[in-house]
């Protein structure tokens, strides 16, 4: 398996241009938001029926999408998981407060946003030049949240 530095130095390849930079800043957040966002919108019915009514909400396909990355952020860094473990605590409670709002519903709000950060992606790359890394290998969709993150760390001197 890959460490964290030796996937960052792939994506780095594809991410050069300071523009798409820009806008991965913005898209990718939005995109890891919007995606568990949707995912937020879709029940695990044989789970909810077993679960007190306050709690049915969590009952939910974000869950496991969200434990699924964590074990891949695990995998390639112990402090690149913890940051991501806050980071999508807090997208899986934006996407609780936002699912009891009726207008818009949520799966409205977060396709919209997932169509509009999608676009800004591949306006990104064409700026830059390069395909996307994820056409390469999927699993640069968990990269591209933890490559942001990791821009950060090193800002802060937070080791990777």
């Amino acid at each position: 398996m890959k460490t964290a530095e030796q996937w960052f130095a792939e994506y780095d390849e594809s991410h050069r241009h300071p523009t798409n930079k820009r806008v991965h800043w913005v898209c990718v957040p939005a995109i890891l938001f919007s995606t568990i966002a949707l995912f937020w919108c879709v029940p695990i019915p044989f789970v909810t029926k077993f679960m007190p009514e306050p709690f049915q909400l969590w009952a939910n396909m974000a869950i496991p999408l969200v434990l699924g990355a964590l074990i891949f952020y695990f995998r390639i860094s112990t402090s690149i998981f913890v940051g991501m473990f806050f980071v999508a605590s807090l997208a899986l409670f934006a996407s609780f407060l936002l699912s009891t709002l009726q207008n818009p519903p949520l799966w409205a709000l977060a396709l919209g946003l997932f169509v509009v950060a999608w676009i800004g992606q591949f306006w990104g790359h064409k700026v830059e030049g390069k395909k996307p890394s994820f056409l390469k290998d999927l699993q640069f969709l968990f990269v591209g949240p933890a490559w942001v993150l990791a821009v950060l760390y090193r800002r802060w001197n937070i080791p990777i």
